[in-house]
C-alpha cells in the first residue's frame, strides 16, 4: 500500500498558519508580503494553493442584524408627542476629548426635549435618559432613529416593550428620513458646538443647557412662522393638562387669521 505523499513546504505551512491565526482578516496576499519579508518569497500560485491546502480562506462576515422596528408607516406629527426624533452629535473638549451629545427632537413643535452629553453613551443610557424626558413631558407615540447600536441594542427593544412607545428605524443610508433632528444637529453645530471651544465636559453640559433654554424658548422658528418651540407646544395642548389644552393664550403668531 503507498503512503499518501508528506505535504511539501511544511515550514511555510507552519508559518502561513502562525500568521493567519494572529491576523484573522488577512487574505494569501497579505499572508504572502509578510512571508516574503521573512525570506519565504513564493509565486501567487504556489502561494494560493498551500494557502488553500491549510484552509485559511477568510470567512465573509455577516451583515449586522438590523432591528427592524415598528411595520407600520410612521404617525404624522400632527401635536406634541406624536413623534420624537433622536440622533447623536459629537465633539471634543479639552486635549481632543471627544464627547457625544444625545440629541431629541420633538417633531411637531421642533422642541428639543434633551440634550445629554457624555463621553460614552451606550442602549442602557439611552433608555434612562428617554424616561427622564417622559416624566417631564409625557410618553411620545412614535420615535425615530437610525440603526445606530445604541438604538438598536437589546436594552432599547425591551424598553420599547415595556413602554409600548412605538420605534420606527429609518433605512441605512438614509438620514433624509429622518430630517427633524438633521436639521436641528445643523443648527446645534452652527449656531453652539462651532462657536465653542469647550474646556471640560461640564463647560459643555452648562453651555448646551443654556443653549437648548435660548432654543426653546426665546430663537424664533421659521417653521413656526417666527414662534419658538415652546410657544407652539403651548399652543397644541400640553400632554399632562386635564383638558389637553393649555390655558395660556395663542401667541400671536400661531393665531389663525
Amino acid at each position: 500500500m503507498r503512503r499518501p505523499d508528506a505535504k511539501d513546504n511544511p515550514e511555510i505551512r507552519a508559518r502561513m498558519r502562525e500568521i493567519a491565526e494572529h491576523r484573522r482578516r488577512f487574505g494569501y496576499r497579505r499572508i504572502g508580503v509578510l512571508l516574503a519579508r521573512e525570506g519565504m518569497a513564493m509565486n501567487k500560485k504556489k502561494l494560493y494553493r498551500l494557502y488553500s491546502e491549510e484552509r485559511l480562506t477568510v470567512r465573509k462576515r455577516k451583515k449586522r442584524k438590523r432591528a427592524m422596528g415598528s411595520r407600520t408607516p410612521m404617525p404624522a406629527a400632527g401635536a406634541p408627542n406624536m413623534r420624537w426624533s433622536v440622533d447623536f452629535v459629537s465633539d471634543t473638549f479639552g486635549a481632543s476629548r471627544r464627547f457625544r451629545t444625545l440629541a431629541v427632537v420633538d417633531d411637531c413643535t421642533r422642541e428639543c426635549i434633551g440634550l445629554v452629553a457624555d463621553t460614552s453613551i451606550g442602549g442602557a443610557r439611552v433608555t434612562r435618559e428617554l424616561d427622564a424626558m417622559m416624566r417631564v413631558y409625557g410618553a411620545p407615540a412614535c420615535i425615530v432613529s437610525d440603526n445606530g447600536t445604541e438604538f438598536t441594542s437589546r436594552a432599547a427593544l425591551e424598553w420599547q416593550g415595556k413602554t409600548g412607545v412605538g420605534w420606527h428605524y429609518i433605512d441605512p443610508g438614509k438620514p433624509q428620513q429622518n430630517a427633524y433632528v438633521e436639521s436641528f444637529n445643523g443648527r446645534l453645530r452652527d449656531e453652539c458646538l462651532n462657536e465653542t471651544a469647550f474646556e471640560s465636559l461640564t463647560h459643555a453640559r452648562r453651555v448646551l443647557a443654556l443653549w437648548r433654554h435660548d432654543y426653546n424658548h426665546v430663537r424664533p422658528h421659521s417653521a413656526l412662522d417666527g414662534a419658538t418651540p415652546a410657544e407652539a407646544r403651548a399652543a397644541g395642548g400640553w400632554p399632562g393638562s386635564p383638558d389637553g389644552r393649555s390655558s395660556r393664550p395663542l401667541p400671536a403668531v400661531l393665531k389663525t387669521s
